[in-house]
C-alpha cells in the first residue's frame, strides 16, 4: 500500500539542500516515457501518485494537501520461469527428434533458449513497479517505499539526476550525525550484556538503541516528553530477531507465545545478542502508532497511524502525513535521548549497569 491507506513500508531520507524553486517542472521533464517505448531494456521515470501510467506532472497532479506526492516508475517485460522452461523443454524435445539424437549440448541448449526468449519476450505484458514518495516542501524529511538498498540506490541517483541535489536516508549513523553531531565511529563497540566484554561486540548502534528502547520501556517506564506534543510512551513486542556476529548461531528469531518473556530471550540477551528487529508501539493519549524497525538501517515495515475518522481522499492523505510525523518525532526524540546517554561515558556506565541488571533479572516463562 502506499501513503494513502493501509498499513506502510517505507523509510527517511534527508533532504539537505532544498530543492530548485521550479521542482515540479524538473519532474516533468524526467517522467518516465510512455509505456508504448517499453522494450528489451526496461524504461523509469518520475510518475504522480495517483497511478504508474499517470506521465501528466503539474501542480494540480503532483501537489496533494501542499505535500510533493510522486513514485518513481519502473516498467520492464519478464518471463515467468516456468514458461520459459516448459518452452525450452518442449523446443529441446523437438530438436532431439529431428536430430535422431538423445541429448544435446550445451551450446544447442543455449541457442534454443535465446530463441524462446527473443520470440516470447515481445508478448509479455509489462510488469510495473514504483518507489512511492511523499514531502512537504522545505520540509528536511522525505518519505519514501524505498525497503531494499537496490530501491534506495535508486531514488538517490533519480533524486539527484532530476533535482540535483543529494538525498540521504535516514540511519543510525546518518541521524547520530545530523542531530547530535556524533560520528558513529569515534563510539567504542559495547556489551549489553553483564557476561560478555565490550571488545567481543561489533559496532550497530541500532541494535544497541532498540535494546535500549525495550530495556527504556520496561525498566523505565517507557516515557518521555518529546517536543511540544507531549509525553509519549513506548512499548516493544514480538516477533524478535536477535543478532549476533561470533561463533555459533549467528540469528535468533521468536515469535511464537510470549517471546519477550521467553527463557530464549533472555538467553539470547546474556549471550550478548542484540535487538535487531522488533515491533516498537508508540502512544500519545489515545492515538497509538506501531511499526516493525530494522534497527540496522532503519527501515519501517507494516506502519499503522492511529484510527481517524472516514473523510475524503485528500484530507485522509493530509491527516496520514500529519499522524506521520508526529510518529517521526516520537521515533527520533528517543533516539536522541539514547544518543545523549550513549555519547556520555559517565552516563553510559551508569546506564549499561541497569541494563545489565535489567537482563540478568528478568522473569521469564515457559
Amino acid at each position: 500500500m502506499g501513503f494513502e491507506s493501509g498499513a506502510l513500508g517505507f523509510r527517511i531520507f534527508y533532504v539537505p539542500d532544498g530543492v530548485p524553486d521550479d521542482f515540479i517542472k524538473r519532474f516533468a521533464r524526467h517522467a518516465a516515457p510512455p509505456i508504448e517505448k517499453l522494450g528489451v531494456d526496461p524504461i523509469h521515470g518520475w510518475v504522480t501518485g495517483r497511478h504508474l501510467l499517470d506521465r501528466q506532472i503539474e501542480e494540480d497532479t503532483a501537489m496533494v494537501a501542499g505535500y510533493l506526492r510522486v513514485t518513481l516508475m519502473k516498467a520492464e517485460r519478464k518471463i515467468p520461469e516456468s514458461l520459459l522452461h516448459a518452452e525450452c523443454r518442449m523446443a529441446e524435445l523437438a530438436e532431439l527428434e529431428a536430430r535422431g539424437a538423445a541429448t544435446l549440448d550445451r551450446a544447442a541448449r543455449l541457442e534454443i533458449k535465446r530463441s524462446v526468449m527473443e520470440r516470447l519476450f515481445p508478448t509479455m505484458p509489462p510488469t510495473l513497479t514504483g518507489i512511492p514518495l511523499a514531502w512537504l516542501p522545505d520540509s528536511d524529511a522525505l518519505y519514501a517505499g524505498a525497503m531494499s538498498d537496490k530501491q534506495v540506490d535508486a531514488l538517490q541517483i533519480a533524486w539527484q539526476k532530476t533535482l540535483g541535489t543529494p538525498l540521504i536516508a535516514l540511519s543510525p549513523a546518518t541521524a547520530a550525525i545530523k542531530r547530535k553531531q556524533v560520528d558513529v565511529r569515534d563510539l567504542r563497540p559495547t556489551s549489553l550484556s553483564p557476561e560478555c566484554e565490550d571488545d567481543t561486540m561489533g559496532d550497530a548502534l541500532g541494535e544497541d538503541f532498540l535494546t535500549w528502547l525495550w530495556f527504556f520501556a520496561e525498566a523505565r517506564g517507557g516515557l518521555l516528553k518529546v517536543g511540544d506534543a507531549g509525553q509519549y510512551a513506548v512499548m516493544v513486542e514480538g516477533p524478535l530477531v536477535f543478532f549476533r556476529e561470533a561463533e555459533g548461531a549467528h540469528v535468533t528469531l521468536l515469535r511464537q507465545g510470549m517471546p519477550l518473556v521467553s527463557t530464549e530471550a533472555k538467553t539470547a540477551l546474556l549471550s550478548g545478542k542484540k535487538l535487531k528487529c522488533a515491533r516498537v508501539c508508540f502512544a500519545l493519549g489515545d492515538a497509538t502508532w506501531s511499526v516493525t524497525l530494522d534497527a540496522d538501517e532503519f527501515v519501517f515495515r507494516g506502519y499503522k497511524p492511529p484510527k481517524a475518522p472516514p473523510v475524503d481522499p485528500v484530507s485522509r492523505f493530509q491527516q496520514r502525513m500529519i499522524s506521520l510525523k508526529l510518529f517521526t518525532e516520537a521515533f527520533l526524540g528517543f533516539f536522541d535521548r539514547f544518543l545523549d546517554e550513549r555519547v556520555d561515558p559517565g552516563r553510559w556506565r551508569k546506564t549499561r549497569g541497569e541494563i545489565h541488571a535489567w537482563v540478568s533479572g528478568r522473569k521469564t516463562r515457559r
